[in-house]
């Protein structure tokens, strides 16, 4: 007879000595609700991906009309209308130029469609040579192989390692690391380059580092310059993250590819889109049925999660959810004015609806540091859920948190920093 113990193995947790899950029931607004009764504020919008609140009634209402019409069908050879007008939305929306939308089902594999594209790119051009990838240095753009090759937090990546196709790296002026120029890379590699990847402005799992907005235009122009397509991975600073509705619009620069997932359906399914130019859709158009890109999964253009996405894009206009990302970001940065002079913060920063404080590492100062683990206690035992990134603390909520809640959340920030 099987006892009721869990299951269940959960991602990023190691399950030999990890505490028991907290259970929630629902959740409205900005509050989970546990088992137990205890409402606790997301301060982390459920792993990044909530924008609007959860259980929000369009969104509740877009899903429950949809179920009605059309769950689900094959998306080669057939078509729905929620998935046909999204692809419009996100061509609108979009910066200049790209105008072909390809689904999947995560930011990992809109990142791996993004690969694949621009490799194949290549070759559909008669340059099979262009095998090598450019990335910046701490990337992050996922868990799937192509995904963890251009990815380069070692925590994350380190054991395939061995497994990974080879990558170049550009270092942050500010973070150099092991990294170079693109300038250099350029030099010597320009004809071997595929692609050139990059998080703009903002890169989260490496500690919410951030970027001037000189360098995106600097590594656009260079892209341009050497005929080099430039793959924009917004699956975090997508969808007024960072301010304006994409982080590329800091530039202002127009990406070749571009990568969306996590807010694309308010924090409600599963849903990825790589957006192209048009050159780079031409290239596959091809009487050869090897031209084609070969790459699907069994709920590409999903019609429920597509149609969710259009109302959640709606909601940007009709709710004028960038003014309230605007209001939250004057209202961080006077927060963190408080906290900056603590004797246990290194360093803040902000940008849009995102807070963060580097604080004076336990043990590695890494995302194994042991204050990582001691803060997210601290913060959940006063009902509030923030995960910080080994000594990286963040705050990361969704956008219709009221000011009474952002002020309790700093509240507790300086109460469990000032005891450090």
């Amino acid at each position: 007879m099987k006892t009721t113990r869990s299951r269940v193995w959960r991602p990023y947790t190691q399950m030999q000595n990890a505490p028991p899950p907290v259970h929630v029931t629902r959740a409205e607004g900005v509050y989970l609700e546990t088992a137990n009764g205890q409402r606790i504020l997301d301060g982390i919008s459920s792993w990044w991906v909530n924008v609007h609140g959860h259980s929000h009634p369009r969104l509740n209402n877009a899903l429950m009309i949809q179920t009605q019409l059309l769950a689900q069908v094959v998306f080669a050879g057939f078509t729905n209308e929620p998935a046909e007008q999204l692809a419009l939305e996100l061509v609108k929306r979009t910066p200049n130029g790209l105008e072909r939308v390809f689904y999947s089902d995560d930011g990992s594999t809109a990142v791996e469609v993004a690969l694949k594209m621009a490799y194949q790119y290549w070759r559909n051009r008669g340059e099979a040579g262009r095998d090598l990838f450019v990335s910046l240095n701490n990337a992050y753009h996922g868990d799937t192989f192509g995904s963890m090759s251009v990815g380069g937090v070692d925590v994350f990546h380190s054991t395939f390692r061995r497994l990974l196709f080879p990558v170049r790296r550009i270092a942050h002026p500010d973070h150099p690391g092991t990294g170079t120029t693109l300038e250099t890379i350029l030099e010597t590699d320009r004809h071997r380059i595929a692609a050139v990847i990059i998080e703009p402005t903002l890169q989260g799992a490496a500690g919410m580092i951030m970027w001037p907005d000189s360098f995106l235009r600097s590594v656009r122009q260079q892209t341009m310059d050497a005929g080099i397509p430039l793959i924009a991975d917004e699956v975090f600073t997508g969808f007024g993250r960072t301010g304006p509705m994409f982080a590329c619009e800091h530039g202002p620069i127009s990406p070749d590819i571009m990568c969306v997932s996590k807010a694309l359906t308010g924090g409600y399914l599963p849903l990825g889109a790589t957006l192209c130019t048009e050159e780079i859709y031409q290239a596959f158009l091809s009487d050869e049925p090897g031209y084609a890109l070969l790459h699907g999964h069994s709920f590409t253009g999903n019609a429920l999660s597509c149609s969710v996405a259009l109302e959640s894009l709606a909601l940007f206009d009709e709710e004028h959810r960038l003014d309230q990302v605007a209001r939250l970001e004057r209202l961080f940065a006077e927060r963190l004015t408080e906290i900056a002079p603590l004797p246990a913060v290194r360093a803040v920063r902000n940008i849009g609806a995102m807070a963060a404080m580097d604080l004076k590492p336990r043990s590695t100062g890494g995302y194994f540091d042991t204050l990582g683990p001691f803060l997210y206690d601290q913060f959940l035992t006063r009902g509030i859920l923030l995960r910080p990134l080994g000594n990286t603390l963040y705050f990361l909520p969704p956008y219709v948190i009221e000011d009474t809640d952002v002020h309790r959340v700093f509240d507790a920030i300086k109460e469990v920093v000032e005891k450090l």
